[in-house]
C-alpha cells in the first residue's frame, strides 16, 4: 500500500510504533538511532522489526548533512521532539525548505504549542495527564496505571494515522504537512466513554473496579469481569435485541447444565431495561450468573459462547495470546532473524492486503514466514 514511500523514523519508544505500522504497510522506512542506542531490547525489536537500522549522531555536522541529504528524498519525518534540544534540526519549515513535499510527524508529550509545550512527562505521567489513571483501579481506591506503557501505544497509532491522512492531502494538493501529536491527547482519545459523559450530561466517569457505571438512571453498576476456573472473562448484561439474545441463551445455558437460576428464572427478557434497574435487582441477577461462571474455563465460555451467539469473551493473558487459535489460522506470527542471527517469533503485520499479511523484514531484507 505504501511501496516505494521512504520514512526516516528518528523517534524514541513514544513514536516506534507509528514508523513501524508505516512499515507494516509497505512503506520503506529507516529507523535512525545515535551512537549506543540498546537495538537488542526486546521493545525495540518488536516495534522496529520492520525497518531498516541506520546510526547516526545528529549532534554532528556530517552526520546532520546526511540527514538532509535523505530528507530531500524522504516522504515522511517521524521525530519526538525533546524541549530545547531537537527544534531546530526537526523543525518543519526547515525540512520543507530542502524537500518541499515531506511530511513531518512531531511528536510531543503535550503538544508544541500551549502552556506545557516545553515539558516532558514519562508514560505514568502521560497516563495521568491524559486522564487514564483517573478511571482505573479501584472505587475509592488509588488511581492505577496499567503496568505495561499504554501511551506510546495511542500515541504512536495517532501518529500514523495522522501521517496516512497528510500523505492523502499531498497526493490532493502536491504540499507536505507538520503533523503536531500530543501524546496527552492521544490518551485523552482512549478513555471512549468518558469525556462524552463529561460533554453532554456533566457526569465525571469514576473508577468501578471490575464494574461499569452509568447504564443506570438508578445508579447501579454491573459487573463486567467475571473469575472463572482457569482466569477472568469479560460479561455484562445488555438490553436490546443483542443483549435479549445473550441473556436468553446465558439462562438455557444455565438451566441445561442443572445450574440454580435464582432471580434470572422469573424475568422477561424481551421487556428488560437495564437502565432502569437499582442495585439490588442487579445484585439479585448476577449472583447465580458469577456461581455459573466459576465453573467454567476461560476456553469453554468462548466455545459456549460462541456456539449460542452471546456476547462475552475471555480475558486473554500473554500467554493465551501466543497460543490462540486464530491469531496462528491467520498467519499473525512470523520469524526473523534476530541480532544473533537465530529466528525471533514476532507478531506479523497488522494488516492483510489481498490476501496476503506482507512479510516482516529485518535490516532492509524481507524474510518470508518460514
Amino acid at each position: 500500500m505504501l511501496k516505494g514511500r521512504l520514512v526516516l523514523d528518528c523517534s524514541n519508544a513514544l513514536g516506534w510504533l507509528a514508523g513501524r505500522m508505516l512499515g507494516d504497510l509497505g512503506a520503506e522506512v529507516v529507523k535512525i538511532d545515535p551512537p549506543g542506542a540498546d537495538r537488542s531490547e526486546a521493545r525495540w525489536l518488536a516495534y522496529n522489526i520492520n525497518k531498516r537500522p541506520l546510526t547516526l549522531d545528529l549532534s554532528t555536522p556530517a552526520a546532520r548533512a546526511s540527514f538532509d541529504a535523505m530528507v530531500a528524498d524522504a516522504d515522511m519525518v517521524i521525530a519526538c521532539l525533546r524541549p530545547g534540544h531537537d527544534g531546530d534540526l526537526f523543525d518543519h519549515e526547515r525540512l520543507s525548505r530542502i524537500n518541499p513535499q515531506v511530511i513531518t510527524v512531531a511528536i510531543t508529550a503535550f503538544g508544541r504549542e500551549g502552556p506545557r509545550a516545553g515539558w516532558r512527562a514519562s508514560d505514568i505521567e502521560l497516563m495521568a495527564a491524559g486522564g487514564a489513571m483517573s478511571l482505573a483501579g479501584e472505587p475509592g481506591g488509588m488511581p492505577l496505571r496499567v503496568s505495561e506503557p499504554q501511551s506510546c501505544h495511542w500515541t504512536g497509532a495517532q501518529a500514523a494515522a495522522g501521517a496516512l491522512l497528510a500523505l492523502n492531502h499531498r497526493h490532493l494538493t502536491g504540499r507536505g504537512q507538520l503533523v503536531d501529536v500530543s501524546a496527552q491527547a492521544a490518551v485523552v482519545t482512549a478513555l471512549a466513554h468518558a469525556p462524552t459523559f463529561w460533554d453532554i450530561n456533566r457526569v465525571e466517569a469514576t473508577r468501578a473496579g471490575a464494574f461499569m457505571t452509568g447504564r443506570s438512571v438508578k445508579g447501579a453498576r454491573y459487573r463486567v469481569f467475571w473469575p472463572c476456573r482457569d482466569g477472568h472473562i469479560n460479561f455484562i448484561i445488555y438490553g436490546g435485541v443483542a443483549g435479549r439474545r445473550t441473556n436468553e441463551q446465558l439462562v438455557a445455558w444455565m438451566r441445561e447444565t442443572g445450574h440454580e437460576l435464582g432471580a434470572l428464572a422469573g424475568i422477561d427478557w424481551a421487556r428488560f431495561d437495564p437502565t432502569k434497574t437499582d442495585q439490588a435487582q442487579v445484585d439479585a441477577i448476577e449472583a447465580p450468573m458469577g456461581r455459573f461462571f466459576l465453573t467454567l474455563k476461560k476456553r469453554e465460555f468462548l466455545e459456549g459462547a460462541h456456539h449460542r451467539e452471546m456476547l462475552g469473551y475471555p480475558v486473554s493473558t500473554v500467554a493465551d495470546i501466543a497460543d490462540d487459535p486464530q491469531l496462528e489460522a491467520r498467519g499473525f506470527w512470523q520469524t526473523a532473524p534476530g541480532p544473533d542471527g537465530r529466528p525471533v517469533r514476532h507478531c506479523g503485520s497488522f494488516v492483510i492486503v489481498d490476501g496476503q499479511r506482507p512479510p516482516l523484514h529485518a535490516g532492509g531484507r524481507r524474510h518470508e514466514e518460514k
